[in-house]
């Protein structure tokens, strides 16, 4: 009697062991399914450094813009030039294209770096759908911006380009981490605030670009890197 109760508990014993270590397998795969479906349906390469450097690139040129604009020989406290003068809006422009083009530089090749690390190719499906979500907002917004610099309202640049920029980042949070939307909509916010108070568009411009590039790449690195 008492052997064959041994043997019935060593039975439901196994029996639950097996079970319980299926489960335990089906987790697994289940986790293993997930992370693939997402790898081949986001592009999860964006680095959080390499927001934390553009952020550090739009603040240096932020700085070099204002100190082109208002200078250091103004002994009232005011500019030493207006915006409206050619050869500062030359300046400016090659200011705000190279800090631009480091950034973009800077973008890809940090995401090559991290595409390498996770075994994941850079130009993919998801990449080429996250670049065309990003594309036409960006797109439109310079457009809009070079009309609205063309006709003069020079207050207006700073907000066009920080709402159309936080809508092509909602657009394409779809396609990557989801810290990417909540970067869009504070964009929208702080262009939505430089229209509402005009004059401070270049400090909503260096918070939005700057800063809050600099907390959503430490973010970023923090929770996936």
């Amino acid at each position: 009697m008492k052997i064959m109760l041994c043997k019935s508990l060593l039975f439901f014993y196994f029996v639950f062991q097996s079970t319980f270590m299926d489960q335990r397998d089906i987790i697994k795969e289940i986790g293993q399914i997930r992370s693939i479906m997402e790898k081949s349906s986001k592009f999860i390469s964006i680095s959080g450094l390499s927001g934390v450097l553009i952020g550090t690139y739009a603040i240096i040129g932020a700085a070099l813009g204002y100190i082109t604009v208002y200078g250091f020989r103004s002994q009232f406290g005011y500019r030493d030039y207006f915006v409206t003068d050619e050869h500062i809006i030359f300046k400016l422009l090659l200011i705000a294209l190279t800090v631009l083009l480091i950034s973009i530089i800077t973008g890809v090749l940090m995401a090559k770096r991290k595409a390498k690390r996770v075994n994941q190719s850079i130009w993919n499906v998801s990449s080429r759908s996250l670049l065309f979500a990003l594309a036409v907002p960006l797109m439109a917004g310079g457009i809009f911006s070079l009309i609205v610099f063309a006709r003069g309202y020079y207050g207006l640049i700073a907000s066009s380009l920080l709402i159309f920029y936080g809508l092509a980042l909602t657009a394409a949070s779809t396609y990557t981490f989801k810290e990417v939307k909540w970067l869009g909509i504070f964009e929208i916010i702080l262009g939505l605030l430089a229209l509402c108070f005009p004059g401070y568009g270049f400090w909503f411009w260096t918070f939005g670009f700057g800063v809050l590039h600099i907390i959503y790449g430490l973010i970023v690195y923090k929770r996936y890197e």
